[in-house]
């Protein structure tokens, strides 16, 4: 979780980024991904997938790995944040990448530039930080998932960022106006101001303080609470004009916590204006208050919202008097199995990414999927038609030799052969005698190149299966050897060792007889 550096992002290939979007796509369903199932998602050959790997290790976008069952590479947020790059930049979102402004427990944000000349924001969510890990009492962004990776998560978080935040601009709140996100990255509006916890002196007080209950209170009709508002997510500019950030918190007012979540945010302002401005007031909102009007959560599926909830609202616009009540409760019984369908949908395709680069990536791996098990059959078939070399015997060298006869010579003995499986077997009809005639012919032709490289041979077929069993077990233990390897970098580590060692004992006996 270093700092951002986007010098290497001019000099990375086409090949570079179709391996980091291959590593991303294994990390779907392994945590750690071998080089195989890379160079095969790829679309690589092998070598040339592990030479660009170790450029990308180098340079600190994915992290070799080896267990005690595998060993491969993963994605880190470096690697995941040049995928998002690239995807503004593919979307001419963006064009440069400025200063850091800020960090934060659980992101980090950035100055960009569009190409049009305008100054964006950009935040780069970056959850699994030490000071932020209790993230399963603190947020619900893994509902019911026991596994997850921290990557995964910030990508939940953006994408919750920017659905609040879409959803308050178009009611009028004092947000950023969004702009753009994928994966882990939100880029929104640049704000003219400073945060709240910088300012130490204000024209009005109390004229502020209310203006920041009455946010409280119409966020809070609108069916949501904030949860985090601060003076560290609140802005402000010359003219004291507020403006709200940081939203991945933002939970429901149907909420089983909701009025404590509430609360909360009403004292961290009265405590705050107490110690900064020396300004206390006993006038400020409390959660029944609360006059709902709109139906925010509703629409983006806050936290704490639930199916009670729904019917609710559907309760305040009724249906027609020619709907039975029967239809109704079915409709809702079937609009119920179609909302956890579509859950179930969500959980398995909130993992995919959101470019075009994916789906032609996608789209390759399939297209290498069908091609790979075609080539598997047509392997298989070859095998059960081919015959080995070391599976023949004496007796089948003889079988070999009377087929043969039977197959060139034309003697009389073959037409009596036929004459009487023609009186004991009647049942044959042409078709079958067809099938048997085809059949015949393909094992002809398959075992006359293996009768005639039998009959060039002059060892014995014992003699033979000793040499493949031992070539074999040397190829066995060379890789057994292999495997016991801690490592890429160690087998050349070893090699070069190896070298040293020749030249150094080639050196020496020269010196000696010389």
């Amino acid at each position: 979780m270093g700092k951002l550096n986007v010098v290497i992002l001019r000099y990375l290939s086409r090949d570079d980024f179709r391996v980091l979007t291959a590593v991303e796509m294994g990390m779907k369903n392994h945590e750690i991904v071998p080089v195989s199932l890379l160079s095969s998602i790829a679309s690589l050959k092998h070598g040339g997938c592990n030479k660009i790997l170790r450029e990308l290790v180098k340079h600190k976008l994915v992290a070799y790995e080896r267990t005690k069952t595998v060993q491969g590479y993963r994605l880190n947020y470096g690697g995941y944040d040049y995928l998002a790059l690239k995807t503004f930049c593919s979307r001419e979102v963006i064009l440069s990448v400025g200063n850091q402004m800020g960090v934060g427990k659980e992101s980090d944000l950035y100055i960009v530039a569009s190409p049009n000349g305008e100054q964006y924001a950009m935040k780069l969510h970056r959850l699994g930080r030490t000071s932020f890990r209790n993230l399963k009492n603190k947020r619900d962004y893994h509902k019911h998932r026991k596994n997850m990776s921290w990557l995964y998560l910030s990508r939940l978080s953006a994408m919750k960022e920017f659905a609040y935040m879409k959803a308050l601009y178009d009611r009028g709140f004092p947000v950023p106006k969004p702009v753009d996100y994928n994966r882990h990255a939100v880029v929104m509006e640049l704000i003219n101001g400073y945060p709240l916890c910088q300012v130490h002196e204000l024209q009005d007080p109390s004229a502020l303080y209310s203006e920041f209950m009455e946010l409280i209170v119409k966020l809070a009709n609108h069916g949501l609470i904030h949860g985090d508002f601060n003076e560290f997510n609140l802005m402000l500019d010359d003219q004291d004009h507020i403006t709200m950030i940081d939203f991945p918190q933002m939970v429901s007012t149907s909420h089983t916590n909701a009025e404590w979540y509430f609360d909360r945010d009403v004292k961290c302002i009265v405590d705050f204006f107490a110690k900064r401005f020396q300004y206390e007031s006993e006038l400020f909102p409390t959660f029944k208050d609360i006059r709902r009007a709109h139906s925010i959560d509703v629409d983006v599926s806050a936290s704490g919202f639930t199916k009670d909830l729904q019917r609710d609202s559907e309760l305040l616009h009724p249906a027609g008097p020619e709907e039975d009540n029967s239809e109704e409760e079915e409709e809702e019984d079937e609009g119920e199995e179609e909302e956890e369908e579509t859950d179930e949908e969500e959980d398995g395709e909130e993992t995919s990414v959101d470019t075009e680069e994916f789906k032609h990536a996608m789209l390759e791996l399939e297209g290498l999927k069908v091609s790979e098990t075609h080539a598997n059959a047509q392997d298989q078939e070859r095998e059960k038609t081919e015959v080995p070399f070391t599976a023949g015997g004496d007796e089948e060298s003889e079988e070999l030799e009377e087929e043969l006869k039977e197959a060139e010579d034309e003697c009389p003995e073959l037409t009596e052969l036929s004459a009487s499986n023609k009186e004991f077997k009647p049942f044959r009809d042409s078709d079958s005698l067809q099938q048997i005639a085809e059949h015949r012919r393909r094992r002809a032709d398959s075992e006359v190149t293996t009768g005639s490289t039998g009959s060039c041979s002059t060892i014995s077929p014992d003699v033979v299966r000793q040499k493949v069993r031992k070539q074999l077990t040397k190829q066995q233990k060379a890789a057994q050897r292999r495997r016991l390897q801690k490592g890429e970098a160690n087998l050349v580590t070893k090699s070069k060792r190896e070298n040293q060692n020749n030249i150094k004992s080639s050196m020496e006996s020269a010196d000696f007889w010389g």
